[in-house]
């Protein structure tokens, strides 16, 4: 089973959820280099899925979408699975939205699965900046973001759920998803990026860290991919330990503006960001 076709006369479906790391921004660069067509699609790293949203009309086959962080494939699911009872379930926190609320349930994790999916689409909303942060015991902890929850259209929601029919979506590992692309499939990896510095804890995207070692696996796996005449196309920091781990492959490189925290103040500032796109499987 596919894909839900996309319905023309619609405006085209986006992430529905803010990710840090997405990229949105940086799909002019890498879409040219994703294959206009192709069997089966695989995303070990999904986060919001921007990719995922803009080539999904590329997917002859199923998609099959992975992320480690538990909570946010319970919201993809749920998206997936039961638009209606999740518009239900918003209603709660669009009623009582304010600061206040916002610090009373910034940890209240209901116990449902479709209490959760909500719970989570409302703090990605009104957190600072967007921002899922936990600490080394998996709670959430990034502050208010100031900014009103705004709530999901029910048309669009709707459209997104039918736009999932047909995907795989788990909260599994790269290295068991990456077992299953064949020759004729596609995958693109967006890994977390390694931390510029040992200090840096902008990573926690979940209580597991994605380290140097697992870096190192990931790129093993790429190139048993090769081997086996799949198609993919990893983004990431443009740095020596990157490029060491790919000698052998196209790298695209260049420089883009990020927005990342400032330091002691709820602000956000521009700084450059090396970027490489790292090609892999038999070429065009």
């Amino acid at each position: 089973m596919t894909a839900a076709p996309t319905d023309v006369s619609a405006p085209p479906l986006r992430p529905f959820l803010k990710w840090a790391g997405g990229k949105t921004r940086l799909l002019g660069k890498i879409l040219p280099h994703v294959p206009a067509e192709f069997d089966d699609y695989h995303e070990p790293f999904l986060g919001g899925g921007a990719m995922f949203w803009a080539i999904r009309d590329r997917i002859a086959g199923a998609p099959h979408l992975h992320d480690l962080n538990e909570i946010l494939i319970t919201v993809w699911r749920t998206v997936q699975q039961d638009p209606a009872g999740l518009l239900a379930a918003l209603d709660y926190y669009k009623s009582n939205d304010s600061k206040d609320f916002y610090y009373s349930q910034r940890q209240a994790v209901p116990e449902s699965l479709v209490g959760q999916a909500a719970w989570f689409l409302y703090v990605n909303q009104t957190a600072w900046n967007g921002l899922w942060r936990v600490n080394k015991w998996g709670q959430f902890n990034v502050p208010w973001g100031d900014r009103p929850f705004r709530g999901f259209d029910e048309d669009t929601l709707h459209r997104l759920s039918d736009a999932l029919i047909g995907a795989t979506i788990t909260n599994d590992d790269f290295r068991v998803t990456l077992e299953k692309p064949k020759a004729g499939d596609f995958v693109y990896l967006d890994p977390p990026y390694l931390p510029i510095s040992d200090t840096s804890k902008f990573y926690l995207y979940t209580e597991k860290r994605f380290r140097a070692p697992d870096l190192a696996e990931l790129a093993a796996l790429c190139h048993q991919l090769t081997e086996r005449g799949v198609r993919w196309v990893m983004s990431n920091r443009d740095t020596e330990q990157v490029r060491d781990l790919f000698p052998d492959n196209e790298i695209v490189r260049f420089t883009t503006r990020r927005s990342v925290a400032a330091q002691n103040r709820r602000d956000v500032e521009q700084a450059d960001s090396p970027e490489a796109i790292i090609l892999g499987g038999p070429r065009p």
